[in-house]
């Protein structure tokens, strides 16, 4: 039997999702003359759509589906980001420059949301295959046995990070290959070494790109404060940096979150949504949440997200199959760094990414490649015992 308490979760956070869809669009709805219910609409109907795919997952059997739909995911994600860039305007929608979504009758799909979900279970599939944690291995074999990854990174780093100029997406994905190859067997020396090579290569796409230069110019212009007051004054006055752009969206957002306080302004009474970000049902949907539903509000989100990520564990530590075990790790790491590097960004702590929060952000595609993974981590749950 599947995890019913996995499933009811993940369809609570769904729920808190849909209704802030509705109370943190209302400015944009002005804005673009859309209809009261425009947003809350199409996201109650991605809604109802993942709820059903997650059942009808969980019935299947993962002995029969689940590589199926695993290669699938990975391969159409591929092919799909690949062809992206060559399609017109009228199947491609552009944001930043970038073709990022495909469009569908009422619905626009982002290859990249379901393509995550296939670069786990291909490493979930090939890391049970290539490596087995009683074997000892020296430094260079077992990077000679990761340079394939690293090639087929790559290509993803260069279809994401390059083509759609998104970098959150790559550093979320080189976070959950290091921490998989570790829960696979890799050595931590590996990892140490794979650790500085991501950050050369992050560093570099960084400073290539100006408007990623900007984002950290305004991270720093909100932090350099808190940050240099730690250090002497001469120090501190060498590295500060003047003239900064205003930190515009974390100003707002971290204003909003203050303004929240334990209990919130309400449900549907936030300031921050009349204006200040007008977007903020998308990538600052947790600063709209604790400012209308408060700290508790928040922390009853932290909190089914960590019984979400605890359950998943659960299953993946409960299951005898390693390529089982560690698609169900890698589905947890996406889901629990996506919320990370949100809240991170929202409340100033690092750099916003854009990197939509699990089952709460605004948006069809993440919203349901979501689901399909919980789904799959419940067909899993039934060979499973819990």
């Amino acid at each position: 039997m599947a995890d019913t308490r996995l499933f009811l979760y993940t369809a609570v956070l769904i729920t808190i999702g849909v209704l802030m869809s509705y109370s943190l669009s209302a400015y944009t709805i002005i804005i673009y003359h859309y209809s009261e219910f425009h947003f809350f609409a199409r996201q109650l109907f991605s809604a109802i759509i993942g709820i059903l795919l997650m059942w009808i997952l969980s019935q299947v059997d993962p002995d029969k589906g689940f590589k199926k739909i695993g290669f699938t995911l990975f391969l159409l994600g591929l092919g799909l980001m690949v062809v992206m860039p060559f399609l017109p305007e009228s199947i491609a929608s552009s944001a930043g420059g970038a073709k990022r979504w495909i469009r569908l009758p009422g619905l626009s799909l982002a290859p990249s949301e379901f393509f995550k979900l296939g670069f786990v279970f291909f490493l979930a599939w090939s890391f049970s295959r290539k490596f087995a944690f009683e074997n000892k291995r020296t430094i260079k074999e077992e990077f000679l046995l990761v340079l394939p990854y690293l090639a087929v990174f790559v290509v993803v780093v260069f279809l994401i990070a390059v083509m759609q100029n998104d970098l959150g997406q790559v550093v979320l994905l080189a976070i959950t290959l290091g921490l998989m190859l570790i829960f696979a067997g890799g050595s931590l020396q590996l990892f140490g070494i794979l650790f500085f090579g991501v950050i050369g290569l992050g560093t570099l796409t960084i400073i290539t790109s100006a408007h990623r230069i900007l984002r950290v110019k305004l991270w720093w212009a909100n932090a350099q404060d808190s940050i240099l007051a730690l250090l002497p004054q001469n120090i501190a006055d060498y590295i500060r940096v003047e003239n900064l752009p205003e930190p515009y969206q974390i100003h707002h957002a971290t204003n909003a979150i203050y303004n929240g306080g334990f209990f919130g302004q309400g449900l549907g009474e936030g300031l921050i949504k009349l204006g200040f970000l007008s977007e903020v049902h998308t990538d600052m949907v947790l600063a709209g949440i604790t400012e209308e539903l408060g700290l508790i509000g928040l922390f009853v989100c932290i909190w089914l997200f960590c019984v979400v990520i605890y359950r998943i564990f659960r299953i993946a530590n409960r299951l005898k199959n390693q390529s089982y075990s560690l698609f169900c790790i890698g589905v947890a790491l996406l889901i629990g760094f996506s919320f990370i590097i949100n809240s991170f960004g929202v409340s100033g702590i690092t750099p916003i990414k854009g990197i939509a929060v699990p089952f709460l952000t605004y948006g069809g595609s993440s919203l349901i490649a979501n689901c399909l993974a919980i789904g799959l981590v419940l067909s899993l749950s039934r060979q499973a015992k819990i």
